[in-house]
């Protein structure tokens, strides 16, 4: 029948469209092609779509075809599935519709539905195939299995293949494996050798699709066609920054049980755009057809990378995304993850061609809108001192658009003010007709814009290359473990680093921009305020201490219980390193309820803390007899020093109470605390600072509305006047807290979970807001803030 078939087709003269990559030299004969996985969800989108036009461009060949559809199900249940998918396969625009309908009507004649299941079922498809080829007394080219199933799957199925597959006299194999190769280095080792003994490296064709896509796959010809142009000028003496972003619009939802376990990192940039990278940066080859000296120049690349760290990326988490989580994996609401779906990432280069460049890598869900490109940006020396819209001052930039965003449609953009690139393909066009959109920072107008005569869906080409043996757009063995060590190493490091939360879409605003410092990476704006939809009904015990940034300081979060036990700690280890350095160790604490809990702990659990070594301070005080319920000494007294062995006279309550009279100015009570800590305190730097933050946002007894830093001058003690009663109050200034070593501020409650929001968002201003003015000259700050104040 496959011979029948072969000459009615030449005879109608099909024609197969244009720019097909040379072949190897194979023999011709019959291809068995196999898709196991062949009625999923991958197969029905693309690669029924793919070997259809791969059998198109073939029919004017001296090869002939058969296809399979293999899966579990029964042939009598999966047919039926298999030849609606089959039936929707169409054709390109330069084949008519009637030679259109042969070519479907053909296709499906060759096509068959086979239950791959057991060992006997793969059996009875290779006696199957035998017996076909000496019927028809056809010479056997190859056969191809593509593995559209789960990764779990692969090495069953290829030991299968194997022992009872593999082609006879000459003929090749080929098996296509789709993505995840494997979690981390060990399991993707793992993978590698339980393919390597029934698999030939050559055998496998582990596809990434992104190296379909036509304008990735024209990053090489490129750079060969207009190397004496990029020449001087793709280094670090000239190229600012590279870039690598993915951006997609759409969740995970029905993906969730997969994503889950895997991440924006290890589902995008470890494969995708790690590839892309190696594109951008690798050595140009002698011959771009050499599949053996592109895989070992991506290798080189991937080897030449510096190590990845935590301070080298941010993550990100879609506001939705645990809601999610919980209902298709049937979580409960204390059940958290913490798997990021949106990445930043900075590499840099270890080689004297890209020393120092920054190389972005950037992928996320729920963005702004849906595009890929790559972006060479060069530095520009040019300044324009009255001409600012020259085209010398604007940017001089390389944009690789995969596809998608505003401009609709891939292309090559090489802006104005660099070279016009050449155009050596006839595959590809110059678009001069543009319309009035701009792209990355330029207006197309002022860009050199090159696209595909016709539009080829990635799977389609890769599955030509695959027939035609080409590896070059395919991962080796070796170029897998040496990304996935590579990128392990991050993964590690980001195990408990929570990520920011992002509304999604237009709404992310600015929260997700990045800023490059040196060899680092963080968010632009340090605003970590979550939505109460995220977290909402975790108990304490689900979720664990997190750390993260708030108004560019660190902070610290957890539920309350856990909170205060993280500041005991913290607070014991800065006491033991004080008094093991200095001997001694000053910590000034402050009124109001919100330090109570932390006075319990460290009363009940921290038996070791150095209190015989330790100098209590007061940070404020109410203009109240010390004996009062209303005085912040009081509470200190009764909820924390009449439980520990603290020496009377390491004690040290402020004299608001002099000649029988409260914080009057005669009696110099400021005074007196101020050279009281210049006495005992070396150069009046505490230690450590204890804040609480109240709800229009004062901290210590200074309160806003007043110029605290005229009034207060060089004083470090100040009596101050509270719009609450006792209006009186004695308070440490903005000067002595900001000479202390460590300053932790502490805010609990969801009473205070408005004022945190506003505070993330407005600048120092500390006469209007004072805990702005908290900004520890040579010293650390440390925002402790719980649950219930972070998300409200």
């Amino acid at each position: 029948m496959f011979v029948i078939v072969i000459l009615l087709l030449v005879t109608l003269g099909v024609q197969v469209g244009n720019g097909e990559v040379k072949e190897k030299v194979q023999r011709p004969g019959h291809v068995s092609v196999v898709i196991v996985g062949g009625t999923g969800d991958l197969a029905k989108k693309y690669l029924w779509q793919g070997f259809f036009e791969l059998y198109v461009k073939q029919v004017r060949s001296r090869n002939t075809f058969s296809f399979y559809g293999g899966g579990l199900l029964p042939s009598e249940k999966a047919t039926p599935v298999l030849f609606e998918t089959l039936k929707a396969v169409s054709c390109s625009k330069t084949i008519s519709p009637e030679q259109c309908a042969l070519l479907k009507e053909q296709f499906l004649r060759l096509s068959q539905y086979r239950q791959l299941k057991t060992l006997k079922d793969y059996q009875d498809l290779a006696k199957h195939i035998e017996q076909e080829l000496q019927q028809e007394e056809i010479t056997e080219a190859g056969r191809l299995f593509y593995l559209s199933v789960p990764a779990f799957a692969y090495a069953d199925i290829s030991s299968k293949i194997n022992s009872s597959c593999r082609p006879n006299g000459g003929a090749w194999l080929k098996v296509v494996l789709e993505k995840p190769f494997g979690h981390d280095l060990r399991s993707a080792q793992e993978l590698a050798s339980q393919l390597g003994s029934s698999l030939k490296d050559e055998e496998m064709y582990r596809i990434d699709h992104y190296l379909g896509k036509q304008v990735v796959a024209k990053i090489l010809p490129f750079r060969a066609e207009n190397k004496k142009l990029l020449d001087p000028i793709w280094n670090k003496h000239q190229i600012e920054r590279v870039e690598i972003v993915l951006k997609e619009t759409l969740d995970v939802k029905g993906r969730i049980q997969y994503y889950d376990q895997y991440g924006v990192i290890r589902d995008m940039l470890q494969n995708h755009i790690t590839e892309i990278m190696t594109l951008l940066t690798m050595r140009l080859p002698l011959n771009l057809s050499s599949s053996e000296e592109v895989i070992q120049n991506k290798l080189q690349i991937v080897r030449s990378l510096l190590p990845l760290e935590k301070s080298k990326a941010v993550v990100g988490q879609y506001q939705a995304y645990q809601a999610e989580v919980q209902q298709e994996l049937n979580q409960t609401k204390d059940q958290v993850t913490l798997t990021p779906t949106f990445a930043a990432v900075l590499a840099h280069i270890d080689d004297p061609q890209y020393e120092g460049v920054p190389v972005l890598l950037i992928s996320g869900k729920m963005l702004d809108e849906r595009v890929g490109y790559a972006r060479i940006l060069f530095k520009n020396d040019i300044f324009c001192l009255q001409n600012q819209g020259s085209i010398h001052c604007k940017p001089k930039q390389i944009v690789f658009h995969f596809g998608h965003g505003s401009l609709k449609y891939p292309a090559i953009l090489v802006s104005k003010n660099l070279f016009k690139p050449a155009l050596m393909d006839s595959e590809w066009k110059e678009v001069t007709d543009h319309s009035d959109l701009n792209v990355l920072g330029l207006p197309i107008s002022e860009y050199y814009v090159q696209t595909p005569i016709e539009y080829r869906e990635a799977y389609s080409e890769l599955i030509y290359q695959i027939f035609a043996g080409h590896k070059n757009s395919f991962v080796s063995t070796e170029n897998l473990l040496a990304s996935w060590g590579l990128w392990t190493r991050l993964l590690l490091s980001l195990t408990n680093s929570y990520p920011r939360i992002y509304p999604g879409g237009a709404e992310n605003g600015d929260l997700l921009d990045v800023h490059v410092k040196g060899k680092e990476i963080i968010y632009h704006n340090e605003v970590v305020i979550i939505n109460n939809d995220h977290i909402s009904g975790t108990s304490p015990n689900g979720f664990q201490v997190m750390h993260g940034k708030f108004r560019s300081d660190e902070m610290v979060s957890a539920w309350a219980e856990e909170l205060v036990e993280r500041l005991a700690v913290d607070l014991q280890e800065a006491a033991e390193a004080a008094v093991y350095k200095d001997g001694v160790f000053h910590m000034a604490l402050s009124g109001g309820s919100t330090p109570l809990a932390l006075f319990h702990r460290l009363a009940q659990h921290h038996f070791s803390f150095p209190w015989r070594n330790t100098h209590v301070w007061m940070v404020d005080e109410r203009c109240v007899p010390l004996t009062e319920m209303e005085s912040n000494f009081h509470s200190l007294h009764d909820h924390l020093l009449y439980h520990v062995k603290i020496p009377y006279y390491n004690i040290h309550p402020m004299p608001v109470q002099i000649n029988h009279r409260l914080c009057v100015d005669e009696d110099g009570g400021a005074l007196l605390y101020e050279k009281e800590v210049s006495k005992f305190v070396y150069q009046s730097r505490f230690h450590f600072v204890l804040l609480g933050v109240g709800q229009d946002s004062h901290v210590a007894s200074l309160f806003s509305g007043s110029s605290l830093a005229s009034e207060h001058g060089e004083s470090l003690v100040a009596v101050t006047e509270s719009p609450f009663k006792p209006h009186q109050r004695m308070s440490l200034t903005l000067k002595a807290i900001n000479r202390a070593q460590r300053v932790a501020l502490l805010v609990m409650g969801k009473g205070k979970h408005d004022m945190l929001t506003q505070m993330s968002r407005v600048k120092n201003n500390p006469d209007k807001w004072p805990v702005t003015g908290v900004k520890p000259t040579n010293g650390r700050l440390v925002w402790y803030i719980d649950y219930d104040a972070l998300l409200g």
